[in-house]
């Protein structure tokens, strides 16, 4: 019967490394780097999706950060220099040149992904947002006084139901 040093040293040869080799990242990137990325939900990057507010609400990868091209260079005080950043925009030169910001402040792991979120899309890359979900907001979606109003009468309604 062989040991379990044998074992596992077969295994090994057989299967290879099953973890993911580091990334060195590229001036540009696809979409399938970056999903390759999150699903072995490697640590230590940032997307940044640099279109307007707006598009941004509409839809967006999941787990981006909006950091519209106007407000760039005083909104990357908020990231981490040593996480690798991704970037995508309405275009690949306005995401090009978004990442030439970005290190020219010294940052120095960013990359564009081409194609942007219709590549993302293409590949079924997880997006959020209100036309990725279907659903669009009510009036008083991004107003704090009446969402917690609404929540409050809800509970009551519940509560009257619930004594009758």
């Amino acid at each position: 019967m062989a040991n379990l040093h044998d074992i596992v040293e077969g295994v090994q040869d057989a299967l290879g490394n099953l973890t993911p080799t580091p990334v060195i990242l590229q001036s540009e990137s696809t979409a399938h780097d970056l999903k390759k990325r999150l699903e072995w939900a490697e640590p230590a990057l940032s997307i940044i999706d640099v279109r307007d507010r707006e598009a941004f609400n509409q839809g967006r990868i999941t787990g981006a950060m909006s950091m519209p091209m106007e407000q760039l260079d005083e909104m990357k005080s908020t990231l981490q220099p040593e996480h690798d950043i991704y970037i995508y925009a309405e275009s690949d030169d306005r995401a090009h040149e978004a990442a030439e910001m970005l290190r020219a402040a010294g940052f120095k792991a960013v990359t564009h992904i081409v194609g942007g979120l219709d590549a993302w899309h293409e590949i079924g890359g997880p997006t959020e947002g209100v036309q990725e979900d279907g659903i669009p907001p009510e009036a008083n979606a991004y107003n704090v006084v009446s969402r917690l109003k609404t929540e409050h009468d809800v509970q009551e309604t519940g509560k009257a139901q619930h004594a009758n």
